[in-house]
């Protein structure tokens, strides 16, 4: 019979899971594919979902094949990401996904320990403008890790600082490679999305909104 662990932390995704920022992301990395002459689809901004700055500029690169040096990509990555900033500076609590709210409140009211693991490093920014940073009791972002998911440095590194076992922590996320990092991670994943692309989460569901305290405990 297997033991039953009990869950203490929950580790949650920024973009796609409490906000959703693939629309500026989106905006800045066409705004960026035009000045060199291809146009960049949203449905290649689908399969940037979780994956980092500079890993996102290599694939759209090759899908415009295009080949830069290293100095000529720190400087495009630059350049997107300061009119990604520009977007998001003008966000608010309007733009917080169904739910989010909500739940945040619920899970801090139950006890759960919070921590966020994005690999964005405008986390700052977007937490302070839809004001949710005092749920998390840690944050993880692109500017404390190296390696992108689907390694699970971020989680295992918000487990840490909760000072939380990885198999007392449930990853919500909307990527695959969110998914796949929780699981490399020892973690339960819910994911927040389309079951039929989520395959490895331990379950999911469409939102926050969909979502309750009595379900993390069926997990």
């Amino acid at each position: 019979m297997e033991k039953h662990i009990e869950i203490k932390a929950l580790l949650f995704d920024l973009d796609g899971v409490l906000v959703d920022t693939a629309v500026y992301h989106y905006q800045a990395w066409l705004r960026l594919a035009k000045t060199m002459g291809f146009i960049f689809t949203e449905k290649q901004n689908e399969e940037l979902k979780g994956i980092s700055r500079m890993d996102s500029l290599d694939k759209i690169l090759r899908w415009g094949n295009v080949a830069k040096s290293d100095t000529e990509k720190q400087e495009l990555a630059t350049r997107k990401n300061d009119w990604y900033v520009e977007l998001i500076n003008k966000m608010t609590e309007e733009e917080l996904l169904p739910g989010a709210v909500d739940f945040l409140k619920a899970a801090h009211k139950e006890g759960y320990q919070m921590a966020l693991g994005s690999a964005s490093k405008n986390t700052s920014i977007i937490l302070k403008n839809t004001k949710i940073a005092h749920f998390f009791d840690a944050i993880v972002d692109g500017n404390s890790v190296s390696k992108s998911k689907p390694n699970p440095e971020v989680f295992l590194k918000g487990a840490e600082l909760l000072n939380v076992k990885p198999n007392q922590c449930i990853v919500f996320e909307d990527a695959e490679a969110g998914i796949e990092a929780a699981k490399r991670g020892g973690m339960k994943a819910i994911g927040i999305g389309d079951k039929n692309i989520l395959l490895r989460a331990n379950k999911v569901v469409n939102g926050l909104n969909e979502l309750t305290i009595k379900d993390l405990k069926e997990l």
